[in-house]
């Protein structure tokens, strides 16, 4: 039987929930998870009832933004931020859970992971980003690669 551990398992979903993004440059999924328990999920697009991306276009595309730079030039939500959006949204307490993500958080996910109490973040598919890297180190958030 070839089954998969709970980390395989957990970023399975990520990737499923990676396949609802509406981002034309990158997609990702998030899942919340606490005692083996799914509390929430998240990918990235734009906030509710707001045109997508798909629709009207990629603004840092049009600007040749450099991918991680200028967070704030596009319209969208990072998976993350939409994990602890809906969290907040539903009443779901996210101290002392675990987040399973497929693209390594940036570095504004990363602080909003932190006090957000998030305790672990499982990560596919890394960047060179010092910074972050950096500022989890010095968190009590374990920020693993999972190959």
């Amino acid at each position: 039987m070839d089954r998969p551990d709970w980390n395989e398992y957990f970023m399975r979903m990520a990737e499923l929930a990676a396949e609802r993004s509406t981002c034309v440059r990158r997609k990702v999924g998030a899942v919340l998870v606490k005692d083996r328990r799914v509390l929430a999920t998240g990918y990235n697009g734009a906030p509710k009832k707001l045109p997508h991306c798909e629709e009207t276009g990629c603004l840092r595309e049009k600007m040749n933004v450099t991918s991680g730079q200028r967070h704030e030039i596009c319209r969208g939500i990072h998976a993350e931020q939409n994990l602890i959006a809906q969290s907040a949204f539903h009443g779901v307490k996210t101290e002392g859970a675990t987040v399973y993500c497929t693209n390594q958080p940036c570095i504004i996910c990363a602080k909003l992971l932190i006090n957000a109490g998030i305790k672990q973040i499982y990560f596919k598919n890394p960047y060179d980003d010092e910074f972050t890297r950096k500022i989890l180190e010095q968190s009590d958030v374990n920020f693993e690669l999972l190959e």
